[in-house]
């Protein structure tokens, strides 16, 4: 059984401010396979809060100093591909060929894409008398579906870092583990506290408080029509 019962908000794990929990099934075996606790408002504020303090850093921070992080990234996925293979079978039923194949392998291949385009990337840009500086859009809220977790938070959260924005991951509820291990990873990176926050939540608990939160300036939603909605 897998009990996750904290989220990451500034640096650390963290207790939610009132605990509530979902039991998560494991489509394999039809049981449930574990427990996530259910963020609130409360919870959303509390990480949107330590991504505003730390836009004020990230976001003037070096081409060298984001490479250096998402480097530091790639050597922990590296670690990590059977847990988060592992995690994506029980989550979401994807035989252990798909979940340790494309499932985890396209998280990577975001992961050094975003490595290489920073490598290259000028964010200053003269044109004639003109010029054109690329700014981070600031604080980001990211929700993500069940069907390809990984590969929708890495493509989310990793041109994020590179462009120097922070942010607020809310996974899937129903196919969290990939969530949890992704997260684990981060922290074991040594992020600067607040870049990069999760809150686990179904949508009318966190993914509409994210969405609407004065604090976020992007949304990237990828999920239903009903969750796009509310969103």
């Amino acid at each position: 059984m897998r009990d996750y019962l904290k989220f990451y908000i500034d640096g650390q794990w963290v207790d939610p401010v009132e605990l509530r929990t979902l039991a998560v099934d494991n489509p394999t075996t039809e049981q449930v396979g574990g427990k996530i606790a259910l963020g609130s408002s409360a919870d959303v504020d509390k990480a949107v809060n330590a991504a505003r303090k730390a836009f004020a850093g990230w976001s003037v921070s070096t081409k060298e100093d984001r490479l250096d992080v998402l480097q530091a990234i790639l050597d922990q996925y590296q670690k990590r591909t059977k847990d988060l293979a592992d995690a994506v079978h029980e989550e979401m039923g994807a035989p252990p060929s798909l979940a340790a194949g494309p499932q985890v392998m396209m998280g990577l291949g975001h992961l050094s894409t975003a490595i290489d385009v920073l490598k290259n990337f000028s964010f200053e840009e003269q044109r004639g008398e003109t010029m054109v500086v690329k700014e981070p859009v600031g604080v980001c809220g990211l929700i993500t579906p069940w069907n390809w977790p990984i590969n929708q938070i890495a493509c989310k959260v990793f041109p994020a870092l590179a462009a120097g924005c922070t942010m607020v991951l809310k996974p899937s509820e129903v196919a969290p583990y990939s969530g949890q291990i992704f997260t684990e990873i981060m922290d074991a990176a040594g992020l600067p506290s607040g870049v990069y926050n999760m809150v686990f939540g179904d949508g009318p608990g966190v993914g509409v408080a994210l969405s609407s939160h004065p604090g976020i300036d992007m949304v990237s939603f990828t999920g239903s029509t009903r969750a796009g909605i509310e969103v």
